[in-house]
């Protein structure tokens, strides 16, 4: 019994194992040959090409009839940006109340404050069996909302705390990263599918996990970057990582009741569940560098959760596509 069973469990959560040895052997390699790895790979934008790759594999991967679905799909979307931009911040000022220290709370506002992720959610909601359009409509949607919440929303947050900061968000750069790293490639996958490339069920299925592959390379160099400071500030992840916890799993929870509210169903419930609790890593990095250099301890709580709300969502990606 056991012999059959281990290799099914491995095959159905291949994805949350890889992200637990890669985390081990980051931070487990004395020689920080894996680290310095990922940090070259980082600095060389392979960060960049992979969500070029991920979102052109997208593209391919992508239907017709789900665009104009996803698109049509008012109800979903309303509730991951409902999630997303008033709901999060919600739930860090609850959390907040607890006794943390002061970078421990301005990390978890400033996560709060963020849009959702460009790639993984997408993937995420692809492998869940949800509608690819419509979390790739949403990626697009909340980004864009960001630069006009992030600059409100954020001050409010860190006003009871007396922290205060000139928030600057580059609209320009906004948009060119996202017409360069999502819309351009999506547009080119979509356009040689319709000028006769022929995209097979198994090939779909094929591109679809070379994209959790590249999932796994992202996180890799993310935490390649962060592991001097997840090793120096070891007392801190004990506080962090259930704080982490804590916080995504209420944001999945409100994305299940919603969904269950508003009678949306599989298919479109998982780009809401996906879309609407996860946060993405780099624009709260930088804001923390830029605007917060004294609270070392912010960005920790900022790579962690990345890290651990993608474990989080890749058991879950396995437990709803079963």
């Amino acid at each position: 019994m056991m012999k059959r069973w281990f290799p099914y469990a491995v095959k159905k959560q291949w994805f949350l194992i890889g992200m637990v040895l890669i985390f081990a052997a980051v931070l487990l390699d004395g020689t920080l040959s894996l680290a310095k790895i990922g940090i070259m790979l980082k600095a060389h934008h392979g960060a960049s090409v992979m969500i070029v790759v991920i979102f052109f594999f997208s593209g391919l991967i992508i239907e017709v009839e789900q665009i104009s679905a996803g698109i049509r799909d008012v109800k979903a979307t309303s509730a991951a940006l409902v999630l997303i931009a008033l709901l999060a911040p919600l739930v860090a000022i609850g959390l907040s109340r607890m006794p943390l220290e002061t970078g421990v709370v301005l990390g978890l506002f400033l996560v709060a404050a963020m849009p959702t992720t460009l790639s993984s959610g997408v993937v995420m909601t692809g492998q869940a069996g949800g509608n690819i359009a419509h979390a790739l409509f949403v990626t697009i949607l909340s980004n864009c909302v960001a630069i006009v919440s992030i600059p409100l929303v954020l001050p409010l947050l860190l006003q009871p705390r007396h922290l205060a900061a000139d928030l600057s968000i580059d609209q320009r750069a906004i948009f060119i990263k996202l017409l360069l790293l999502v819309l351009c490639p999506l547009l080119a996958g979509m356009g040689a599918k319709r000028f006769g490339l022929t995209i097979t069920i198994p090939l779909k299925k094929r591109l679809g996990m070379i994209n959790q592959m590249m999932v796994l390379a992202i996180v890799f160099m993310s935490l390649s970057g962060a592991r001097q400071v997840l090793m120096t500030r070891a007392g801190a992840v004990l506080v962090i990582v259930p704080l982490v916890v804590v916080f995504h799993g209420i944001l999945l929870i409100l994305a299940a009741t919603a969904c269950r509210l508003l009678a949306i169903g599989p298919g479109r419930r998982e780009a809401v569940i996906f879309m609407g609790s996860q946060k993405t890593l780099p624009l709260a990095v930088m804001l923390q560098i830029t605007c917060f250099p004294t609270y070392g301890t912010a960005l920790l709580v900022c790579v962690l959760h990345h890290i651990v709300h993608l474990m989080m969502d890749s058991y879950l990606v396995a437990r709803l596509r079963s």
